[in-house]
């Protein structure tokens, strides 16, 4: 194979390499925007049925005890370590330990959510967040999917 030809194939793979991470972000991002619709839905029924929130608060990774977080939601797993918040964002509620969080409190940032919880995960325990959302709704305890 000449040194052209290489060139020429590498360039073809590098750039079905970017398409393919393209395609996978626009897919990725609409994913989200779906769940965001059916969170944003659960919010609004939540407050419309009565559901009470109520405060959230973190666990660290190792160990044991508890962060505040100043958020308040609705936990949806029954290990406690996701939530949706009264602002419309899923939040994960497992952190790293920190002397500083136990004093001053976990900072959380939104998760990005997905339409299936726990899809790729090496268990192989998934559950769609619709399933989720509509127990919470339904007054069921926050149940592990």
């Amino acid at each position: 194979m000449e040194q052209r030809d290489r060139d020429s194939w590498a360039q073809q793979r590098k750039r079905a390499i970017a398409a393919h991470a393209a395609d996978q972000q626009q897919r990725s991002a609409a994913e989200a925007r779906q769940a965001a619709a059916l969170i944003a839905d659960f919010v609004t029924a939540a407050h419309e049925q009565g559901v009470a929130a109520q405060p959230l608060v973190a666990r660290p990774h190792r160990g044991w005890g508890h962060y505040r977080t100043g958020l308040h939601g609705w936990y949806l797993k029954s290990d406690r370590s996701m939530a949706v918040g009264t602002d419309g964002n899923l939040y994960l509620l497992t952190v790293p330990p920190s002397l500083r969080a136990r004093v001053t409190g976990a900072r959380l940032v939104p998760a990005q959510p997905r339409m299936v919880i726990g899809a790729g995960g090496r268990d192989g325990e998934s559950i769609p967040l619709a399933t989720l959302l509509e127990r919470r709704l339904s007054g069921a305890p926050p149940q592990h999917p």
